[in-house]
């Protein structure tokens, strides 16, 4: 073939986006998918649970919660586990380890078990999500890299709505514990992983694996070919070379902190803290608002995904304005839309709970932060290089789970204080903070190669 004397990501980013990429990308997306449905599931579940264990709604909190404080031990821990022995056998780990935890959860006799269950399943998924991030990021090609992630980030809102629509039919015909039995299913899917996603050769390379990767990328570029149905490819295009050493485990951590890297590790990390503890303040609550503004729980559970359908245009516009605009923009315009809507939401429940102003400015909400995460799931793996690309998503994952821990807690201090309005308009100041930080110290990637924005 003569391929030996270019790199991976030359060798990658000549390829035509061709059904063997949609193929990847719909295997991830729908890990992603199963994922969300089974975090969103507590929402839903949490009633019945509170009620045939008889908890005070602290400790219904906390159990909520649980599986937050499980993502920020998963998060921070698969990223540097997959800088340093691939993307491909922790991705497969981190959902074999949730399907079992979902297991586990049906089985729980006592609330302290459910909780230690929902920890594990947390942990699953915290390392599930920056993995899902960096493996797309790196095997699909610049031009149209930013509108892959921004769709696959689309499987979290529909997750939650399957969720929604799952626990309406199924809670009351067969009990929480057997839903919980339903979402271990969807882990068998690993084994549809093993034979089709390869280990990234951006990643296979930068860790001197040079015959690995060469296999690898011949492989895709066979299939590509072949679902192409052509004989020939592009000539690669010479990129920037990025010299890299592979480290110890903590290599990859030490250069989120180096000079070149610095400045874009604190921005994301501003941002992620501050758009989750806006974002699950909020989002835990929207249900709650509904039922004290005197809506019945069935109706409040059938408008809470009513509302987040609003969240379905919202990330399909972000897919397509990420290539438009570019990333910072859109991400600045998502937080201040979302911010300005979370508070008229709040507003509108003090002004008697006029509930078309309600859905309205809550469809409107969800439409505007459903963007916001897909852009912040495309920004967040192009500022890192591919020696610590999964290491720099899963930090910034692991601290914003620390703000979507914290977000319910201090809603639940300030709710008593100043009353839903109140609430809204912190959620909103979290989202302009956010949107400050974007602006000030935010740098566009839109359309760079991976490696041009590391060298």
């Amino acid at each position: 073939m003569g391929m030996q004397g270019y790199s991976a990501a030359e060798r990658l980013e000549r390829l035509p986006i061709s059904g063997y990429h949609r193929v990847i990308f719909i295997i991830i997306a729908l890990a992603f998918f199963f994922d969300s449905m089974d975090l969103a599931m507590m929402t839903f579940l949490l009633g019945s649970i509170k009620t045939e264990f008889g908890l005070s709604s602290a400790q219904a909190g906390l159990l909520a919660s649980s599986s937050f404080f499980g993502m920020v031990v998963g998060a921070s821990l698969s990223g540097m586990l997959a800088d340093r022995f691939g993307r491909k056998p922790v991705f497969q780990w981190s959902i074999v380890l949730w399907g079992l935890a979902s297991y586990l959860c049906s089985t729980a006799q006592t609330v302290e078990t459910l909780t230690l269950f929902r920890i594990l399943l947390g942990v699953g998924m915290g390392m599930e999500f920056p993995i899902a991030q960096s493996m797309l990021s790196e095997l699909i090609p610049a031009s149209k890299r930013g509108r892959y992630i921004a769709l696959m980030d689309g499987f979290w809102p529909l997750g939650f709505v399957a969720a929604g629509v799952l626990s309406y039919f199924l809670l009351p015909v067969i009990g929480w514990r057997d839903i919980f039995l339903v979402l271990a299913v969807p882990a068998v899917f690993v084994l549809a992983i093993r034979f089709f996603i390869p280990e990234s050769p951006r990643w296979l390379e930068q860790a001197g694996r040079h015959d690995a990767a060469d296999t690898v990328l011949s492989g895709i570029e066979r299939r590509v070919r072949d679902s192409l149905g052509r004989t020939d490819l592009p000539e690669p295009i010479r990129l920037p070379r990025v010299q890299t050493t592979p480290g110890d485990f903590f290599s990859a951590f030490k250069q989120l902190w180096s000079a070149q890297y610095r400045q874009r590790t604190m921005m994301i990390w501003s941002v992620w803290f501050f758009a989750l503890l806006g974002f699950y303040g909020l989002t835990s609550w929207l249900s709650a608002l509904l039922q004290q503004s005197g809506f019945a729980v069935t109706q409040s559970v059938y408008y809470t995904v009513i509302i987040s359908l609003g969240g379905i245009p919202g990330f399909l516009m972000a897919a397509w304005l990420v290539e438009r605009w570019g990333r910072k923009p859109v991400c600045i315009v998502t937080l201040l839309g979302g911010g300005a809507m979370a508070f008229l939401y709040g507003q509108s429940a003090v002004f008697g709970g006029n509930v078309g102003l309600l859905i309205a400015s809550g469809l409107l909400m969800q439409f505007f932060l459903f963007g916001m995460w897909a852009v912040l799931y495309t920004y967040t793996p192009e500022l890192y290089p591919t020696s610590a690309r999964a290491t720099g998503s899963g930090f910034a994952s692991a601290i914003g789970r620390v703000g979507s821990l914290l977000g319910p807690l201090v809603t639940g201090l300030v709710f008593p204080i100043t009353g839903q309005g109140g609430v809204f308009a912190l959620g909103a100041l979290c989202f302009a903070v956010a949107a400050l930080v974007v602006w000030v110290f935010g740098m566009e990637t839109k359309g760079k190669t991976l490696e041009e924005l590391s060298s």
